[in-house]
């Protein structure tokens, strides 16, 4: 646990004067320390004080995430002509280190994992490698138009050149679709649900960054996983244990979206616009639309990480509030966490409701001490920190592993998977004319 010499005023201003959204983009939260020394000796105090109680909790809270899957699962890897994934890949290199890059590193891990089988008569599940989102704009944003036609074409040649997708029609196969709105394959919320589910995925178990409660696609047995953020690159970034947490609330980024939403009432639904109007000037708070080029280490450097939705209820901040350490403060009314079946998100996270946003001071300065200690005694833990990294080199505990857990979670199949000889449930007609063009 950090300790901070409470005598001493840690506070200290952002590295470059951020420069926020509205009304005239100066910094948010002029970090008042000099004019607020009771509030940096409360933070001092905070983080002086040690609990021994908090390490034990700690441990016994992780249990779930360490579960070891090896041997309770075994995964088949169809080997899918290039122009599926590595065709896609060679033409544009970008679509390794943006937000949805988890559908090739997973397939990377996969080829070399202890639970994949060359024997497709043994396997639990099967997986098909298909790069749906690494047909890039010239901007790097996927190009989701040809993802369903894709999608469909690598299902066809499946279901045509083995027997297992047949037997099923997916229902023991799983899909790592990472879009904005997943296997809706659109970047607009509107017109995603109105498209909907990619009729051919609807029996299959889909592994996707989207996660939002009562959502047309978010599909019920769904896994739902952390964006990829390049774990070498946070790990590079890392300070000592010891570094004071001198900053009590943090985040950089949009509040309005004024390109998109220029009335500022439909962006984040207002919940960023109400972080801004209600606490740019409050000293507890360092807010900011600035991206300072110490950003990594700030967040080390701070108590609570805001964490607010945007256009989608996620976004990277979550992976690394976690791995560095700060307590995400979730402010997504209908966000479906990832591993929420493993992570023990309330128990390191401070969820607080879109419409208490004007609250917020109150609702984080009235936190137990000892229940701040408890949080950050749980984010120390490295284990903890792995759950959220796809790193180059698979670990024990990392993304992947939990991947791999909520797969075993789901064994054995149930009967209903099965289909009978002949019979259908899917229908393969069904979709929009575009989405039925060969690829």
């Amino acid at each position: 646990m950090p300790r901070i010499n409470p005598t001493t005023t840690y506070f200290h201003p952002p590295s470059r004067r951020a420069k926020a959204a509205r009304p005239d983009r100066r910094s948010g939260a002029v970090m008042a320390a000099r004019r607020a020394p009771a509030l940096a000796l409360a933070l001092a105090l905070l983080l002086a004080f040690s609990d021994d109680a908090a390490q034990v909790g700690a441990a016994e809270a992780i249990g779930r995430i360490q579960d070891d899957p090896t041997g309770r699962l075994k995964v088949y890897v169809y080997d899918l002509p290039p122009k599926y994934n590595k065709n896609i890949l060679a033409k544009d290199s970008r679509c390794l280190s943006h937000m949805f890059a988890t559908e090739i590193f997973i397939h990377r891990f996969l080829l070399s994992s202890a639970v994949r089988t060359r024997d497709p008569e043994e396997a639990d599940w099967f997986y098909a490698p298909v790069y749906t989102t690494c047909d890039l704009t010239p901007w790097g944003h996927p190009l989701t138009t040809r993802s369903p036609r894709i999608m469909r074409s690598a299902i066809r040649f499946v279901a045509r050149s083995m027997p297992y997708w047949n037997r099923t029609e997916g229902a023991d196969h799983f899909f790592v679709v990472p879009h904005d709105f997943a296997a809706c394959f659109y970047f607009q919320e509107a017109k995603a649900i109105e498209r909907g589910i990619l009729p051919v995925l609807r029996r299959a178990t889909l592994v996707q960054t989207f996660g939002q409660k009562n959502h047309a696609c978010l599909k019920d047995g769904s896994i739902t996983i952390p964006p990829y953020t390049p774990a070498h690159k946070i790990r590079a970034r890392l300070l000592p244990p010891e570094t004071p947490r001198s900053i009590f609330v943090y985040f950089r980024g949009l509040f309005y979206d004024t390109s998109n939403d220029p009335e500022g009432g439909y962006y984040a639904r207002g919940a960023r616009a109400s972080v801004w109007e209600n606490f740019k000037n409050n000293p507890f708070f360092d807010i900011s639309t600035d991206h300072p080029a110490t950003y990594y280490e700030d967040m080390q450097r701070s108590v609570f990480c805001l964490c607010p939705l945007g256009w989608a209820p996620w976004s990277p901040r979550l992976v690394e509030a976690v791995v560095f350490g700060c307590i995400p403060v979730i402010i997504a009314d209908d966000i479906v966490l990832p591993f929420a079946d493993a992570i023990p998100w309330e128990d390191i996270a401070v969820f607080v409701a879109e419409d208490d946003v004007p609250r917020l001071d109150t609702i984080l300065t009235s936190i137990p001490l000892e229940a701040i200690l408890r949080k950050q005694a749980l984010l120390d833990s490295p284990a903890m920190k792995k759950t959220m990294l796809f790193p180059l080199h698979a670990e024990a505990g990392d993304a992947f592993h939990q991947i791999l857990n909520a797969l075993a979670r789901k064994l054995p199949h149930g009967r209903g998977v099965f289909l009978e000889p002949g019979q259908k449930v899917l229908n393969w007609t069904e979709g929009t004319p575009e989405d039925l063009k060969p690829w």
